[in-house]
């Protein structure tokens, strides 16, 4: 029963760090990767669907980025998402290729871009600790409803401990990465 809980702990946790990497992926550091459109959604036929099933993304060269959509008729649709994203990327159209120059990022914007990121972290870091307090919460009604002993409770106590200390040291390792990318120039 224990073990179910300390799983689930795991899981859940592990979902919280996985989260907070995604929201890393989608973070400007000056260079040109895939991963900072391909979340954005695009009018396919009247369904909304993800970028990356229209078109492929790829790298020209470290500040630009080139989209080539699968069909025509998408290339207006595609130019029109990027826009109203909130990553203030300006596309520029070439018959039926999309490229999309990044601009390079400013001293002042790099030190918005990492507080963002901090606070992303803590976001995070509170996420798990959540976690660890409604397990906690868990084992402690086992323990009032005797289905535990005291021994069990102050083991597991600890052991969720550890896994709380080792994914918050796991976002804090992705958190300092991502800050040294951020402010390398």
């Amino acid at each position: 029963m224990l073990d179910d809980i300390k799983k689930d702990a795991t899981t859940r946790m592990q979902k919280c760090v996985q989260v907070f990497m995604a929201d890393l992926k989608k973070m400007r550091t000056g260079r040109a990767h895939p991963s900072l459109i391909d979340h954005l959604k695009v009018d396919y036929y009247g369904n909304d669907v993800p970028l990356q099933q229209v078109a492929n993304i790829s790298v020209e060269d470290a500040r630009t980025l080139v989209v080539s959509p699968w069909e025509k008729p998408m290339v207006q649709v595609i130019e029109k998402a990027i826009h109203k994203s909130d990553l203030g990327l300006t596309p520029m159209t070439a018959g039926q290729v999309i490229r999309i120059p990044l601009p390079p990022l400013t001293e002042e914007r790099r030190r918005d871009i990492t507080k963002v990121v901090r606070h992303d972290a803590e976001n995070a870091r509170v996420s798990v600790r959540n976690v660890r307090r409604d397990v906690l919460t868990d084992v402690k009604e086992m323990l009032k409803e005797k289905m535990i002993s005291q021994d069990d409770e102050r083991k597991a106590q600890d052991e969720i401990q550890k896994l709380t200390d080792r994914h918050v040291a796991e976002i804090d390792q992705q958190l300092a990465a991502k800050e040294k990318e951020i402010l390398q120039v």
